[in-house]
């Protein structure tokens, strides 16, 4: 048999474009080949027509190849790599919407199933039924620590409203060390903040500081296990201890937030005999990042509260418009519910050993780095070290040169590496330091690569004058990609810091910048 093919004439193929149909044959070889490869792509406005997916994906693709290799961004804490099997869970489920219970009661089962793993994982008391520990998921610790700050604040001025005192002027006392989350949560539910303050001595919140600056206006105070400068564990027990005193001496009732973002999955593990949790009486609550050391993807987070006690009933919200009766305390209302299920799903396949073991080969992998950054003779190391800490290790030079962290961490961005560069918290901001936070994915060989290269950078910067570095430092301020983003309107602002505002301003700005 033989096969005649017609040539396809220009009329009938512009006849079915007018039509708005694409013929088979006249579509280019590849996308490459098409209209919308000569144009620049929509950034500002809505495009008035349509394109093919293919061209979109495509297109989007492409403007994201420009983004930072997740595996070699040492500046996070948070979550580069899953197994394929969950990574499958969370695609199969992302058109779940996490609050509709009603319609989707598995997917809140697992997050019932999260929340007690978690629960008896920091030792929520269990010895009774009428008070019983409760928690919920987040998007992330930032959600969590203002649910839980709002929980101090609310029980803090229901027991004053009860002995008919005063209740507008209410603090919360934590480190100059604090993550910015905690920033946020004091100035939205306006919160006097009083922050211990951090010496060269002692990057992170002293215990003894901490409870001196308590008074009866005080909702509680923060201990941080793993601090997002340095990963040093804070001394919750001696914290417990020494408020336990005061509490007694004054009758007050203030309790402790133990910020475990990221703390939360590696001291149970590496360091087990560490207290810290509701083993200490004065824990009322605990938040931590699923999507730190939970091993989880971006978007997943915990609190737990020690018992009913301390989550006043007034900031519960019960609905019933989603098809059943609920109970909801969030600050937002819809969210994915794949988060969740690929939280689940690591917490049953890892469980405790499987756990121990990645946490136990990331502690040890972050104090090989140290050995080998400290033999060097070039550099301090201001981490924890041996699972006193976390599993990161930040460091700095040790005598003063004519470039600084800041261009050691451009040197090594040009081989790929996002290692961040930042100065410490306030009063103690004329430190600058390095910090390479080890993850999951981040094995002993790429650690070799890494200190290879750090060698490099410190080598190619020692053969360059003083003039040079400076020079590259003005192009990179004018020319870099975060310059792109600035408000040149903000400039007079940014520069009039006169005001207490602004002042507030810069340092959540400061701490902010580049750490994760």
């Amino acid at each position: 048999m033989v096969f005649l093919t017609n040539a396809v004439s220009d009329a009938r193929i512009k006849e079915s474009k007018m039509n708005g149909e694409h013929h088979p044959d006249a579509v280019e070889t590849t996308i490459y080949g098409t209209r919308w490869a000569s144009e620049d792509i929509p950034r500002f406005e809505m495009p008035e027509e349509e394109m093919p997916s293919t061209v979109a994906y495509r297109l989007v693709k492409d403007d994201l190849a420009l983004d930072g290799n997740p595996a070699l961004n040492l500046a996070t804490f948070v979550t580069t790599y899953m197994e394929e099997e969950a990574e499958k869970l969370m695609t199969e489920n992302l058109s779940k919407n996490f609050i509709d219970y009603e319609e989707y009661p598995q997917s809140a089962e697992l997050c019932n199933r999260c929340v007690n793993m978690i629960a008896r994982l920091f030792h929520a008391p269990m010895h009774s039924a009428h008070e019983e520990s409760l928690g919920c998921s987040t998007v992330g610790s930032s959600e969590a620590i203002i649910l839980a700050t709002l929980a101090m604040k609310r029980r803090w001025q229901n027991a004053r409203k009860e002995k008919g005192l005063p209740c507008d002027k209410p603090n919360l006392i934590m480190g100059a060390n604090c993550q910015v989350a905690w920033h946020k949560a004091i100035r939205y539910l306006e919160i006097e903040p009083r922050e211990v303050e951090c010496t060269e001595d002692c990057l992170y919140m002293n215990p003894q500081k901490a409870v001196d600056l308590a008074d009866e206006n005080t909702i509680g105070i923060c201990a941080i296990l793993g601090s997002t400068y340095t990963g040093h564990y804070e001394d919750v027990k001696t914290l417990n201890t020494l408020l336990e005193k005061k509490n007694k001496e004054n009758g007050w009732d203030i309790g402790i937030h133990v910020d475990a973002a990221s703390g939360g999955f590696v001291a149970p593990f590496v360091n087990p005999d560490l207290e810290w949790d509701f083993r200490l009486n004065r824990v009322v609550s605990i938040n931590v990042s699923g999507h730190k050391y939970g091993l989880t993807y971006a978007g997943i987070g915990f609190c737990v509260w020690r018992s009913a006690e301390y989550l006043p009933k007034s900031l519960v919200f019960n609905i019933n418009y989603l098809g059943s009766d609920q109970a909801s305390f969030t600050l937002n209302f819809s969210k994915g519910a794949s988060n969740v299920i690929a939280q689940y799903y690591v917490l049953v396949r890892l469980g405790k050993s499987g756990f121990r073991n990645i946490m136990t080969n990331l502690t040890e992998t972050a104090d090989y780095l140290a050995d080998k950054l400290k033999a060097t003779g070039r550099f301090t190391i201001l981490s924890e070290g041996h699972g006193r800490g976390l599993p990161l290790v930040a460091f700095r030079l040790n005598k003063k040169h004519h470039y600084d962290e800041f261009d050691i961490a451009t040197r090594l961005r040009e081989r790929g590496w996002i290692v961040p560069a930042y100065t410490m918290a306030p009063k103690v901001d004329y430190m600058k330091m390095l910090r390479v936070v080890v993850r999951e994915d981040f094995s002993r060989s790429r650690c070799e690569i890494l200190v290879r290269d750090i060698l490099a950078a410190l080598h190619s910067l020692d053969e360059l004058d003083e003039k040079t570095i400076a020079k590259g430092r003005e192009h990179r301020s004018k020319h870099s990609h975060s310059s792109i983003y600035k408000n040149p309107s903000s400039t007079n602002y940014a520069s009039a810091k006169t005001t207490k505002a602004n002042d507030e301003n810069n340092d959540t700005k400061k701490k902010s910048a580049q750490i994760c």
